[in-house]
């Protein structure tokens, strides 16, 4: 047998054992998309029956919809939009500290003072807010 023989047989076994290893995960996507499929047919058949006029309503966060849209678009509560900037604000601003924490040994005393300023200046931005009553629910 030729040296080209016996290497391309060997490349071949390499390749056959390395997708073997992918075999637990095609598995687990076969089982996931099974389990999907069966909880979604089996979820009308099994399921109850029972409708009414209120199931058939849209529901809006506990505002009574109206019948007819508004023409123009209609106020929103400014409440709801200042809910969700400072909900990303203070979201995004939390992400920051996990590289802080993952590296916090590296870092040694000048990442603890950068993260000290950090948590300061979140904790004004924390109590701007509050002062100025974004975070009341009226």
């Amino acid at each position: 047998m030729s040296l080209a023989a016996v290497t391309s047989v060997a490349q071949n076994e390499n390749v056959s054992a390395g997708l073997g290893s992918y075999l637990p995960l095609l598995l687990l996507f076969v089982l996931a998309a099974a389990f999907a499929a069966f909880s979604a047919l089996l979820g009308p058949l099994v399921g109850p029956k029972r409708y009414n006029r209120a199931k058939f309503e849209p529901y809006e966060c506990g505002i009574e919809p109206s019948p007819q849209p508004v023409v123009g678009g209609g106020r929103v509560p400014v409440a709801y939009y200042l809910t969700a900037m400072l909900f990303i604000l203070f979201d995004i601003e939390m992400v920051f500290l996990y590289p802080f924490a993952v590296s916090a040994d590296a870092l040694g005393m000048f990442g603890l003072v950068e993260i000290v300023l950090f948590i300061l200046t979140l904790g004004f931005a924390y109590a701007y807010v509050w002062r100025r009553g974004g975070l009341d629910w009226n």
